[in-house]
């Protein structure tokens, strides 16, 4: 259809304390709803999805029948394939850090740049934090187990609610996303990554 776009719908907190669903039944629920091509990534709140819907009736929706079917109250943010490749491009200790150990944090709005420097006056540890709008990127280099720096930590100092990825798992839903995508539209996006990569290096110089 021509119409019809693949997004990565990213849900909070699925399969945390008593967020309990099993991804085969989400699926279902999902192709109940109308949407198509639902595949899911791990069971961590990872779905692959096609629509002709803009993202935020798409988010909407989800939420709504996470609450209505499951009874479960969770964040839910869209991304395009061009945003997940943004989501690791843009990622500043992508390359650096580990991939296991760096996270990019998604938030359905805008992250407040004033939010973001209470949560820099308020973090102590030696994770390294950095601003991407509707993101923030983060390097845990001593390691996730033992880190202060947890979701509940970061939503509280911000006052909003987000859902964190590593690079290890961007990659594998991102590969999961391209082998979806219509050559056309892949090669595309690929193109426009390209440009924005360089414009970057311009500025930069």
């Amino acid at each position: 259809k021509a119409n019809m776009a693949r997004y990565l719908a990213l849900l909070g907190s699925i399969n945390v304390g008593g967020n309990r669903v099993k991804m085969t039944d989400l699926k279902e629920a999902l192709e109940s709803d109308g949407f198509e091509n639902v595949a899911t990534i791990a069971a961590s709140g990872n779905v692959l999805l096609s629509s002709s819907l803009p993202p935020d009736k798409i988010s909407s929706d989800i939420s709504n029948m996470l609450d209505t079917k499951f009874g479960i109250t969770s964040m839910v943010t869209i991304r395009s394939l061009e945003e997940v490749r943004d989501a690791i491009s843009n990622n500043p200790y992508h390359g650096d850090g580990a991939d296991k150990m760096v996270h990019t944090m998604f938030f359905a709005k805008i992250v407040e740049k004033e939010a973001f420097k209470e949560l820099t006056k308020v973090h102590k540890g030696d994770e390294r934090i950095a601003y991407g709008e509707s993101m923030l990127f983060l390097d845990y280099c001593s390691g996730v187990a033992g880190s202060k720096l947890t979701g509940k930590f970061i939503q509280k100092a911000l006052g909003m609610v987000g859902t964190a990825r590593n690079m290890s798992s961007l990659k594998r839903i991102l590969a999961k996303m391209d082998e979806a995508t219509p050559v056309s539209e892949s090669k595309k996006l690929s193109t426009k990554s390209k440009q924005t990569l360089t414009t970057k290096k311009r500025k930069k110089r």
